[in-house]
């Protein structure tokens, strides 16, 4: 029994569809159809029942002192008029000839003043028969019937009729359900086939024409999901660009470091100098590769716990990033200038990666004993170097992963740290930029979000 019931849940949904609206509209056929008959059928007897009343009204006028007895008998002949009789209250006062029309204790209580007038289908002579039973002065009641074979021939008639109207409608119904289903369910039928084509071939590239001068549901559900496919393609595009990129930049590094492993496999023919030069080349190569592999990780990363925020002092954080820059880069002058010390809803040890990449970038290229300029207000972050800058051309890729501009292929880096600064910085709510300065060199400017109203919140990074 539960099989049974839950079959229809398996059907498609363009089935389903048909079947819904299908029976939507029959039922409402089949109702028209009904009321139909019903008012037909009343307007039939009430026109009827008038006839009636006016052959009772004629009768009571023209016989108000008869006694009681046969008026008229011919109703036999559809076309003769009503026959009537009239009632006494006591059936001690009835007439020695038979009454012509059936007589009961209803008609009695009528002749007496009991009940009230009233109407009742019967059968003379083979034939249908409506009759009407009406008081007529005291203790007397009249009754009057007329045959009712056209009224039950119409009504017939009007059965078989609206009964084939709605099998019409039915039928039309089933074929409107149909109808319905493969133009309403067509664009989820294409979306449906794109998705099991998407599935089947791995392939994000195929998208759902929608329908033109279209603005309904469907349309839109077929605009997100191309929407949908957009962002996918573009994810599986980046992440097929960030393996051939990482392939790229790793091979070098593992392929000097094999070759210094290669060196200090066979340390027995190198003088102490060779060897110390091979493991210090071997320790600085083992070093950015590990630094590679680390910021691979956390760009490939989609989505990661989001850690514990607190509210972070940026002028703290940037005089303990600032000072340890200048360890890692001794002939270099940094400058700190803080006209506000504003607090931002963070990670500090993020916060503090983006700034000593900025802070790393602005060094590397940087002349000689340059200086690097940076500068905290209540609104953003600055860091300027006095470099060569920035090339227009290169500009808009400044952020892109394991880009490197021309000027750039010589100096040590990966292109990885402007791509998990701004990271860094999207998941803070912070936007970074980067511009030519006026009087040359590169500027980074990082615009601190607004203080949120709530609690604090971290986008992943």
């Amino acid at each position: 029994m539960s099989g049974r019931r839950r079959a229809p849940r398996n059907l498609p949904l363009r089935t389903r569809l048909a079947l819904t609206a299908s029976a939507a509209v029959a039922l409402v056929a089949l109702g028209v159809c009904v009321a139909a008959f019903f008012v037909i059928r009343y307007e039939l007897y009430h026109q009827l029942d008038l006839n009636l009343t006016q052959s009772a009204t004629l009768a009571i006028q023209q016989n108000r002192d008869a006694g009681a007895g046969v008026l008229a008998g011919e109703c036999r002949y559809l076309s003769a008029p009503a026959c009537s009789q009239i009632v006494p209250a006591s059936a001690a006062k009835d007439p020695a000839t038979a009454y012509l029309l059936p007589v009961g204790s209803a008609t009695r209580e009528v002749a007496a003043g009991d009940r009230a007038p009233y109407y009742t289908n019967i059968t003379l002579y083979g034939h249908p028969t409506r009759m009407l039973t009406t008081p007529i002065g005291k203790d007397r009641a009249l009754q009057v019937a007329l045959r009712a074979d056209p009224v039950e021939r119409g009504v017939h008639q009007a059965a078989w009729l609206l009964a084939a109207i709605g099998a019409a409608g039915a039928l039309l119904a089933a074929a409107l359900g149909y109808w319905v289903s493969r133009t309403g369910l067509a664009p989820v039928v294409r979306l449906t086939a794109t998705a099991e084509h998407i599935t089947a071939t791995r392939d994000p590239r195929h998208r759902i024409e929608p329908t033109p001068d279209r603005h309904d549901e469907i349309t839109r559900l077929t605009s997100s999901f191309n929407t949908m496919l957009d962002e996918l393609e573009r994810s599986v595009t980046a992440q097929r660009r960030l393996v051939a990129d990482a392939s790229h930049e790793l091979r070098t590094p593992l392929t000097a470091l094999r070759t210094n492993a290669e060196l200090l496999a066979r340390s027995e023919r190198l003088t102490e100098a060779q060897r110390a030069r091979a493991s210090t080349a071997l320790a600085r190569q083992i070093a950015e590769v590990t630094s590679l592999v680390n910021d691979l990780i956390e760009l490939a990363r989609d989505e990661e716990p989001t850690p514990l925020l607190e509210t972070v002092r940026l002028s703290p954080l940037v005089d303990h990033t600032v000072g340890t820059a200048r360890g890692h880069w001794p002939e270099i002058t940094f400058t700190v200038r803080t006209e506000a010390d504003p607090a931002l809803p963070g990670v500090p040890a993020r916060l503090s990666r983006l700034l000593a990449n900025l802070l790393s970038n602005a060094a590397k290229f940087s002349p000689p004993y340059g200086t690097v300029e940076v500068t905290l207000t209540a609104t953003e972050l600055t860091v300027r170097d006095h470099g060569p800058g920035i090339a227009a051309q290169d500009l808009p890729h400044v952020f892109d992963r394991f880009y490197r501009a021309e000027a750039a292929r010589a100096l040590p880096g990966s292109g990885l740290g402007l791509a998990l600064a701004r990271q860094i910085a999207r998941a803070h709510g912070a936007d970074l930029t980067a511009e030519q300065a006026p009087d040359g060199g590169a500027l980074f400017r990082l615009t601190l979000p607004d203080p949120p109203p709530g609690p604090p919140t971290l986008s992943p990074c």
